[in-house]
């Protein structure tokens, strides 16, 4: 079933269907709490749209249970990606999202589905352009809350925003400075809060200015949707037009995209337009990517953001928990902030669920926000700092150095067995020791479809269960990479 082809009859049945999965799921007292007043809105692109009463309840399912709700409507919707939750404002929604841009929980509406996408006056304006099909590009959703004064400072990250200060200054001033900008991370160290208060700054500023954010998603639907219908050229000249490019999650640009990609940036590069570009490895690691593109990438400016340190952590703790003391009037105990800073040593998302957390059984149970309610409620986190964190590209050296095949091999599109089986086995570990997605690792592996990746680790875990000597093969995998 198509998202686009979705009707309303369509849709409620949908709607009841996934409810029942998440019931079975969850279980009947946390479906009662976080999902029962929850209502499907619509249905764009690879979004889902939901309503809650509350704006806690828009937060903490958003924050929690997005992953879970996603993979409840791909059984019937196989393209569904992301979720977005708003609040139901007097029984009714916010007005409907428009195509591919998102709609932030807590922005102000200022447009209908019809309207062309215009941003709030706080947030920048981002570029449309009639293609040849007749329908309005745009780019991802800005989120107005990652702005440079909610971004948390520490040694870890302080290059950073100051480039992506000194970035937007020169934006707004009509010049460009390192060009382009490249920055990498692990997931969760704010990466996508810069690029976002890139554009706000810039955007308010100077509403005049051409800004596009594009998720590495939102490029590959953009391009492949306009050669689908033969309006290529006006897709490259859309992007083209821009003053300042903004490209996020780089590692997941994949085939023809990545070469259309590499295009574009040598075209703005050449106009003297700036290019920020974010992703989760240095440009010597894409290498989904032709080398020329890689080599432009790191040509520029390449900054890291490396592991937050407890000091660092501290700080965000403390910015989140004053901010829920000025929402719902919660005192968050200075050893409190503490414990958490010092436990969960992730990444800055965790930090923020684990306020989360607290918040949500303060308000559930009535119990005080203590260190015993802190250990009790973040224990999964807490333990999550023992394990080493497997990246794919950490599976994709080892298999490719175990069984002797270039790791180009694994992800190409070669049907032999020698190339089959150790692509399956990867596949099969990426989905046993990282929490990516099905889709998320289909795209690594050479842009596969997420039934490809689905087929392959029930393939191993049935081989696994046939031959003892693989299984006690793929252990040894699994220890390489944890150790």
């Amino acid at each position: 079933m198509a998202m686009s082809d979705v009707s309303s009859q369509d849709q409620r049945e949908l709607w009841t269907r996934v409810r029942a999965r998440l019931k079975a799921s969850v279980g009947e007292d946390v479906f009662a709490s976080w999902f029962a007043r929850l209502e499907l809105e619509e249905l764009v692109d690879d979004l889902v749209h939901l309503s809650a009463p509350t704006r806690f309840l828009c937060s903490w399912v958003q924050s929690n249970y997005a992953d879970r709700i996603v993979e409840a409507f791909r059984n019937d919707v196989p393209e569904a990606a992301r979720l977005q939750v708003t609040m139901r404002v007097n029984g009714q929604a916010r007005p409907r999202l428009a195509p591919v841009a998102e709609v932030v929980p807590e922005a102000p509406a200022t447009h209908q589905q019809s309207a062309p996408v215009a941003a709030a006056p706080a947030t920048p304006r981002l570029v449309r352009d009639n293609a040849k099909s007749g329908d309005a590009l745009s780019g991802s959703a800005i989120d107005p809350r990652m702005t440079f004064e909610s971004f948390v400072a520490g040694s870890a990250n302080e290059m950073a925003l100051g480039v992506a200060k000194q970035i937007a200054n020169a934006a707004i001033n009509n010049a460009v400075t390192f060009n382009p900008v490249y920055i990498h991370s692990t997931v969760g160290l704010g990466k996508s809060h810069l690029l976002n208060a890139i554009a706000h700054a810039v955007g308010q500023a100077d509403p005049s200015k051409n800004i596009v954010y594009l998720t590495a998603d939102h490029f590959m639907y953009h391009f492949i949707t306009a050669v689908q219908r033969q309006s290529a050229l006006g897709f490259k000249e859309w992007l083209r037009r821009v003053d300042l490019l903004l490209i996020d999650d780089m590692q997941f640009l994949q085939g023809k995209s990545a070469t259309e990609f590499g295009h574009t940036l040598g075209a703005l590069l050449t106009g003297a337009k700036q290019v920020v570009v974010a992703g989760d490895a240095p440009p010597r690691d894409l290498e989904m990517l032709d080398e020329r593109v890689r080599s432009r990438l790191s040509g520029g400016l390449v900054v890291p953001i490396s592991t937050f340190d407890h000091e660092l952590r501290r700080d965000i703790v403390q910015r989140r928990a004053d901010q829920v003391n000025s929402r719902f009037g919660m005192q968050f105990p200075v050893a409190v902030i503490d414990y958490i800073a010092r436990a969960v040593v992730s990444h800055g998302r965790d930090l923020d669920g684990a306020v989360n957390r607290l918040v949500a059984a303060n308000q559930l149970t009535g119990e005080l926000i203590t260190v015993p309610l802190a250990e009790k409620t973040l224990a999964d986190l807490i333990r999550a700092r023992d394990a080493k964190r497997v990246r794919i590209e950490d599976i994709l050296k080892i298999v490719s150095r175990h069984y002797k095949v270039p790791r180009n091999e694994l992800l190409s599109a070669r049907r032999s067995r020698d190339v089959v089986r150790p692509r399956q086995i990867a596949m099969y570990l990426a989905k046993a020791l990282t929490s990516r997605s099905l889709p998320e690792i289909g795209r690594r592996f050479g842009g596969r479809d997420h039934t490809t990746v689905l087929h392959s680790v029930r393939k191993v875990e049935q081989m696994i269960k046939d031959d003892l000597e693989l299984g006690q093969e793929i252990e040894l995998l699994k220890r390489m990479l944890e150790e």
